[in-house]
């Protein structure tokens, strides 16, 4: 546990943590909150508290890269507290408006939302160093998985004994304090160096270079990033459906509390390791182990099941952020968890309905076999689109030698991925890419030497 300690005693990373803790637990209950709002407090059904969930989730799915490239241009204070100031009016005025009215408003706030997740892992990558960024984002993967098992529980319990209309202002304050706890802190989303570069002269070189960092490599990214969003989601539908065909539907939150903890646990271990794992093999696996959970009926035994799947969920979470935070040139590092946080949004709102019209065609347990064959399939996808991405860099090498060499100039349409790998040659090969040694370096893999199109050499896996 002595990298966790060396990462919490980063300065401001403790607060950091801390801060984001709340805003995190508070935005993973709107849903419930949402839903219990709309069934309870307006009387409707619950697919009517879909629609509002739907709304508020393409909303975020939206929003999410266009509020990173705000802070690429305008800092990240501004634009947290404009969405602290429309999550207040949002959640203050939930039960004064029609649904109608909600469902609009529900869509607004989901694209305003604070961008918490997003703001912790650019402040991660700014301010640790390679050597401990791979530890602190599987801490910020424990920390969104205790968000997941607090945050919904809470609420619960909360409308037990409160109105939904206060349950909903609770949420709210919690999210605007969470949001606001951010803005003070202001953590620093940009490394010294990178700030040598105006903010908004790095910014505005972005659209114009955005095909030199959205290649192959990243698209494979936040395809297995989508993937295991896609995979939980339907495992916890599964977990419902399995049990109720049982009788026992009243266990069900036991069950994914254990998957919850094993996911922690699973992170911790991950994060302490000396080397890291392919994003691509740990969602493989992970979408492997998840489709036999569904032979186990009974509540004890499913316990049991979806434990080898909890401890794979953390660390391939892990992997994906590591993988975008080496990807992404600091100029954009915004858009990309931006882009990061909506692939994953997205995986989670199409996840329970493409493993519920499987459950509804074949029988609950084919629901963790639909979950488990979605993360395989990212998985596969990923793999191919990171070969892709490994012999376009290969084969740049072979047209265009280092100018220390030769004086050659890269040709158009090679930066793609050469720019990709320019930014990872500071630290270790980032997960997914390949399993590295202690250096950072593939295993028994030829290297080569390229120009990316600034100029700069860069070692190529």
């Amino acid at each position: 546990m002595t990298g966790y300690r060396q990462v919490l005693a980063l300065p401001g990373m403790a607060s950091l943590f801390g801060v984001s803790l709340i805003a995190r637990t508070a935005i993973t209950s709107d849903v419930m909150a949402l839903t219990l709002y709309v069934v309870l407090g307006l009387g409707r059904s619950y697919a009517a508290a879909g629609g509002v969930v739907a709304a508020l989730t393409a909303g975020v799915a939206i929003g999410g890269p266009l509020l990173g490239r705000l802070i690429d241009r305008r800092g990240l204070r501004t634009v947290l507290v404009a969405t602290v100031v429309v999550q207040a009016v949002f959640w203050l005025s939930v039960p004064a408006l029609s649904y109608g009215t909600l469902l609009g408003a529900a869509f607004a706030a989901g694209l305003l939302m604070v961008p918490a997740q997003s703001v912790t892992r650019q402040a991660i990558t700014a301010s640790t160093p390679p050597a401990r960024r791979r530890a602190a984002f599987a801490l910020e993967a424990v920390q969104g998985e205790l968000s997941y098992i607090v945050g919904p529980a809470v609420v619960i319990v909360c409308a037990a004994g409160a109105s939904p209309g206060a349950v909903v202002w609770g949420v709210g304050a919690a999210i605007v304090a969470g949001g606001a706890g951010l803005a003070v802190l202001n953590p620093p989303v940009r490394t010294r160096e990178e700030l040598a570069v105006p903010l908004a002269r790095a910014a505005r070189r972005a659209p114009a270079a955005r095909r030199g960092w959205l290649g192959a490599g990243m698209v494979a990214v936040l395809v297995m990033g989508f993937g295991t969003t896609m995979l939980l989601a339907g495992v916890d539908l599964a977990i419902v459906a399995v049990l109720r065909e049982s009788g026992q539907v009243s266990w069900a939150a036991v069950v994914v509390v254990v998957f919850g903890v094993a996911s922690v646990v699973g992170g911790l271990v991950y994060g302490a390791l000396a080397r890291p794992l392919p994003t691509w093999l740990l969602l493989g696996s992970l979408g492997l182990v998840t489709v036999p959970a569904g032979l186990a009926h009974h509540w004890a035994w499913l316990c049991v099941a979806v434990v080898a799947a909890g401890l794979l969920t953390a660390p391939t979470l892990t992997t994906v952020a590591d993988a975008v935070s080496r990807l992404a040139p600091a100029r954009v590092r915004g858009e990309a968890t931006g882009l990061q946080s909506s692939a994953q949004s997205a995986g989670f709102a199409l996840g329970a309905p493409v493993v519920g019209a499987a459950i509804d065609l074949s029988a609950p347990a084919g629901g963790f076999a639909a979950a488990g064959l979605a993360g395989v399939a990212a998985a596969l996808v990923g793999y191919l689109l990171l070969r892709r991405a490994r012999m376009n860099i290969i084969g740049a090498d072979d047209v265009h030698a280092c100018p220390v060499a030769s004086g050659a100039a890269p040709g158009p349409g090679r930066e793609v991925d050469l720019e990709q790998v320019r930014q990872a040659q500071a630290g270790p090969e980032p997960a997914g890419v390949g399993e590295a040694d202690g250096r950072g370096q593939p295993h028994g893999h030829r290297h080569a030497v390229g120009r990316d199109h600034e100029g700069t050499c860069a070692r190529l896996p």
